[in-house]
């Protein structure tokens, strides 16, 4: 297709449409597409133009008046597509380009071809994905933790004032492709759930909880287990993960180890969370009645009634059972003990909380059996 019209010197000035079927020659800003040369059919055109639109009237087409307004309309189209189409410098590869779309069948949403290149996000694996993660916070809490199980970290948060203390961190973090951020004190807040995070947050994946029978099977000749019926507060559970630690205590028979690894629970630990190791059963009573079989003995607590703590022979293979913070433990694991423990005080309390006594009865069986 071609325009004419003159200028004030009286020439006759030609414009060409591109089509697809011309040739094409490299755009000197983009080196790619371009204009293409003008037709030697319109160039070879002769003769007056009002003959030349009877002749195209003749034809069946538009006369050529009528086709160059059409020309004008479909330039201007053009001109405002070649705006949407430009490159990151400003400059567009086709200023004639169009963008062909699929027809969308029945039964079908039409999308927008900028989004139809995105992953589709499946919501039930994210759902997995969030319950077999968790966050752990802390300064001391994630350092024994990336010198425990570093392949167990998904994500990183840091504020600029722990970084020096976390240089081998960040390096592992980034020779291993892993996700870490340096962050305002409010952003980690925002990431980590809390303002108790202490500089830093990591996202990790959750330990699984070793079964009764596969403990049985590398415990040593001098071992105490810890079972916890019941505790359920994060704080309680942190610090006595942290006694455990302390005292030589490796296993801890619990009804949900996902308990363990909360983020409130390892931080209160200060890093023990590391040295210990859930133990899950189907049943507490029938894990209790297991060990037993194996050889443990079965220690239970009273705040009331039982041999004094100071009086008592610790066995080097026990199972020290307590229960949760306001009921103690229940009637059916109290009977399933072989020896039961109280520990002596002024009575002015009815008990201790039950991560002191944890300790307190940690420690005698430290000294005896160490």
């Amino acid at each position: 297709m071609n325009d004419e019209f003159k200028g004030k010197s009286g020439k006759v000035k030609v414009m060409y449409v591109r089509d697809e079927e011309s040739g094409q020659k490299p755009n000197p800003r983009t080196g790619r597409g371009g204009r293409s040369a003008p037709r030697q059919e319109e160039s070879r055109r002769s003769g007056p133009r009002s003959a030349r639109n009877n002749e195209e009237t003749s034809r069946g087409r538009a006369p050529r008046s009528e086709e160059s307004g059409r020309a004008r309309t479909a330039r201007s189209s053009d001109d405002r597509s070649r705006r949407n189409d430009r490159d990151d410098r400003g400059f567009s590869d086709s200023p004639w380009r169009t963008v062909s779309r699929p027809p969308v069948t029945a039964g079908e949403t039409p999308r927008d071809d900028e989004n139809s290149s995105k992953p589709v996000i499946d919501p039930e694996q994210i759902r997995r994905q969030r319950q077999e993660e968790t966050r752990v916070y802390g300064e001391n809490a994630c350092q024994a933790l990336f010198q425990s199980r570093p392949e167990s970290i998904v994500r990183a948060w840091f504020v600029q004032s722990v970084t020096p203390r976390f240089r081998e961190t960040l390096r592992w973090l980034a020779a291993n492709r892993k996700a870490y951020h340096v962050v305002e004190d409010a952003e980690l807040a925002k990431a980590s759930g809390t303002e108790h995070h202490g500089g830093v947050c990591f996202i990790i994946k959750k330990r699984v909880g070793m079964a009764v029978s596969e403990w049985l099977k590398q415990a040593g000749s001098k071992d105490c287990v810890l079972a916890l019926e019941d505790v359920s507060n994060p704080h309680n559970l942190g610090a006595i993960m942290r006694s455990c630690a302390h005292f030589g205590v490796k296993g801890l028979l619990v009804n949900d180890a996902a308990q363990l690894e909360s983020g409130a629970a390892v931080r209160t630990a200060e890093g023990g969370a590391e040295h210990v190791q859930a133990i899950s059963g189907e049943d507490f009573a029938a894990s209790l009645a297991a060990f037993r079989k194996a050889g443990y003995t079965i220690v239970t607590t009273s705040s009331h009634t039982g041999t004094p703590l100071a009086k008592a022979e610790l066995p080097a293979r026990m199972v020290l059972v307590l229960g949760q913070e306001r009921e103690g433990l229940s009637d059916s694991a109290f009977q399933q003990g072989d020896i039961s423990l109280s520990i002596g005080g002024t009575g002015n309390v009815e008990s201790l909380n039950v991560s002191v006594a944890t300790g307190v009865l940690l420690a005698e069986w430290w000294r005896q059996n160490a």
